[in-house]
């Protein structure tokens, strides 16, 4: 297959096949089924050698080094990778800078942005929240002030996933103070080694370096590492959380915690086990539905339409069937629930860390408070 296979075109079976064959065939030595986020260093081959294939950007068009894949054969992608255990790679890149260069910014900055993710040469953060700024992502106070040819940049970023191995971070910042929140706030485009860029680890619930938050003290970045324009940030902004909801809510973390569910079931007797069997099918109706909400919206985001609000029930959805799953996992992990390593040496069998795992689910992505009001206020049109 060359890089300008149509995809779409092949069967799904065949497609299934294809896909399970390179995974089984190229996944380096790297740890499966691994339920923290790996850094660069660890997870850098994998990615490389998802590069080299030309399927690091499934979504992407064609022309543009992707995949152009349709939603169902997406969803087939994603479900061998899960199947396989294949470690999820440094993605803001390609799954979120991504297609919003490809709709907003200029032909200099995806000439020269877009073939460096597909490269590995620039890996990216997402700078979007602060202190006092997460689900309200519009009272951002980072600032940005234009001096000559420069943005100066001032303020802090926090929640900020893997952004220590990153080499490129972009932010939402406020470049005007004196309109209304929404209207004043500019994207811009970081390296994360210019002068003034500071980075301090935070570790999770499960002692794990995921985060960090991100110091900029008088950062210089040109005035063309602008996307859009000048104060018109929040149409960019909204665009890629309307991204990064769709991919949040895929039903990737679903569908193998379901599959790790059934592994321990069978291995605690209680597979056969009638009671069990109605809560476990359940679940696995949910995960369904969801796989059928995630191709609505992929279909629309492979079409080029706008994605509303509404997409806050996926999101919502995702993170709390995976959460529900979890917490069986625990009822039937029983006294193993409380291990801090695997039973068996077998990550699969983690009921911990796959619980811990799916607690700021709820959270991250925009909490589900808040898209509840969301949902009640521009779907419902319910009062505030």
């Amino acid at each position: 297959m060359t890089r300008t296979t149509d995809y779409n075109a092949l069967r799904d079976d065949d497609f299934r096949a294809l896909v399970r064959g390179f995974v089984e065939a190229e996944y380096p030595d790297i740890p499966r089924y691994p339920l923290e986020r790996l850094h660069w260093d660890v997870v850098k081959p994998w990615y490389m050698a998802l590069a080299r294939r030309g399927w690091l950007c499934p979504t992407w068009p064609v022309a543009q080094g992707g995949m152009g894949l349709g939603a169902g054969k997406h969803l087939i992608m994603i479900e061998e990778l899960e199947r396989y255990g294949a470690a999820r790679v440094h993605d803001i890149g390609p799954v979120m800078l991504g297609p919003l260069l490809l709709k907003y910014g200029t032909a200099a900055q995806k000439a020269h942005f877009l073939p460096r993710i597909l490269s590995g040469e620039d890996i990216w953060a997402q700078g979007y929240s602060e202190p006092g700024a997460g689900s309200d992502l519009a009272a951002v106070r980072c600032e940005a002030v234009q001096d000559g040819a420069d943005w100066v940049i001032n303020g802090q970023k926090t929640w900020t996933t893997l952004g220590m191995d990153a080499n490129w971070i972009f932010i939402l910042a406020r470049t005007d103070k004196t309109v209304k929140k929404q209207a004043g706030i500019s994207f811009l485009l970081v390296p994360m080694d210019a002068p003034g860029v500071s980075t301090r680890n935070i570790r999770n619930l499960g002692d794990e370096d995921e985060f960090c938050e991100v110091f900029f003290d008088d950062v210089r970045v040109p005035l063309d590492h602008i996307v859009g324009g000048v104060n018109e940030g929040w149409a960019a902004a909204k665009a890629l959380l309307g991204h990064e909801r769709v991919f949040i809510g895929a039903p990737r973390l679903s569908a193998s915690a379901l599959a790790r569910l059934e592994r321990l079931a069978r291995r605690a007797g209680l597979w056969d086990d009638p009671v069990f069997r109605d809560r476990f099918v359940a679940l696995h109706c949910d995960v369904l539905d969801l796989s059928d909400l995630f191709e609505t919206y992929m279909d629309k985001l492979n079409g080029g339409a706008p994605i509303g609000a509404d997409v806050s029930m996926l999101k919502i959805f995702q993170s709390e069937l995976y959460q529900r799953i979890s917490e069986l996992m625990m009822e039937v992990a029983a006294e193993e629930s409380g291990l801090a390593a695997p039973p068996d040496g077998d990550r699969r069998l983690h009921a911990t860390a796959t619980y811990l795992s799916a607690r700021p689910t709820t959270i991250f992505g925009g909490s589900t408070e808040i898209l509840r009001n969301v949902l009640s206020k521009a779907v419902l049109w319910l009062p505030g």
